[in-house]
């Protein structure tokens, strides 16, 4: 990749139900800026409302980018995300337009502001990773994760033996860079990849709580149950990455007739909330240069993002002459 450091790129991350989008579009007005989605499970088209994936109608004429570029059948990893980020980056900014990244999957958002191995083409190896598929269906994930541990122990520390995906990832950026994954945390020693602001996004814990269930209430009632019988009717029993997702994954038991409507409700509830949790444990912990924003006041809050970016931009500007 071309160096790109003085480009000038606003992150908006936070977790889920805390209200990036809305804030996204205003800052999007007062900035002339576009969005590029930084959100894994709304890349997917057909993946709408569990995902909470804004539609045409509500993007307020902010171009979006990065939104229903896959089939629901399709995979993507964190390099091919770079990768396209990257360029929609470099096209928005040449439109002098204002690159503003919004989601809440940090790992993504990580590697597209940090040059590490895993985001870089390279450590995307599919011959390497059909290869570690194979020999996990052989060896089972218990054995799979004891030769991670072996080869890498600070890594598997920090990887389940329930996420598989993680576990092969891991071996792949091992087995194709020559560097233990857990290396990569060193990585925001070095210059980042673009001049950004990065700003998570908080709320007192009850109240992001309520929100998160008040959302699930939300998607229900706007057709999620369907929505996610047609991908499964789709699917046909396989194992689709996008399936994997908070919102998804949990229906399988009701449409089995194993579990009621209402217990699956509950579920996604306290996954989302789980989940919202680790992103914020995510964002407090691999981030050394972030603007922490508890919104307690929705205007007050938008105030202070204008102004924590506002000053920003200009820092930038200088550091730039």
């Amino acid at each position: 990749m071309i160096s790109t450091y003085q480009i000038p790129v606003v992150v908006l991350a936070g977790p889920t139900g805390v209200g990036k989008t809305a804030f996204s579009l205003k800052i999007a007005h007062h900035f002339n800026g576009e969005v590029i989605n930084a959100d894994s499970m709304q890349f997917y088209r057909g993946l709408d409302i569990g995902t909470g994936k804004i539609m045409p109608t509500e993007m307020d004429q902010v171009p979006h980018h990065l939104l229903d570029i896959l089939e629901p059948d399709q995979s993507f990893d964190v390099s091919a995300f770079v990768e396209q980020a990257h360029q929609k980056i470099i096209e928005i900014s040449a439109r002098q337009r204002l690159p503003i990244i919004v989601g809440g999957s940090g790992l993504y958002i990580e590697a597209l502001l940090y040059p590490l191995e895993l985001g870089r083409p390279g450590s995307n190896q599919p011959e390497i990773r059909q290869a570690l598929e194979q020999e996990l269906e052989k060896v089972g994930p218990t054995a799979f994760w004891q030769r991670l541990n072996e080869i890498d122990p600070q890594a598997a520390k920090k990887i389940p033996q329930a996420n598989t995906r993680r576990m092969i990832r891991a071996m792949e950026v091992i087995r194709s860079t020559g560097q233990l994954f857990s290396d990569q945390r060193g990585h925001q020693q070095h210059q980042a990849r673009y001049q950004h602001c990065l700003i998570v996004l908080d709320r007192p814990r009850a109240e992001l709580y309520e929100r998160i269930n008040h959302r699930v209430l939300q998607m229900i009632n706007q057709g999620l149950v369907e929505e996610v019988s047609e991908l499964f009717s789709l699917s046909q029993g396989s194992s689709w990455q996008s399936l994997q997702g908070i919102g998804y994954k949990e229906w399988l038991p009701f449409f089995n007739h194993e579990k009621s409507q209402e217990e699956i409700i509950q579920d996604i509830q306290q996954h989302s909330r789980r989940y919202a949790k680790r992103q914020l444990t995510w964002f407090r912990n691999r981030f050394k240069d972030k603007h922490w924003l508890e919104i307690d006041d929705e205007q007050k809050a938008l105030d202070n993002m204008l102004t924590i970016i506002q000053n920003d931009l200009e820092k930038g500007d200088e550091s730039g002459r």
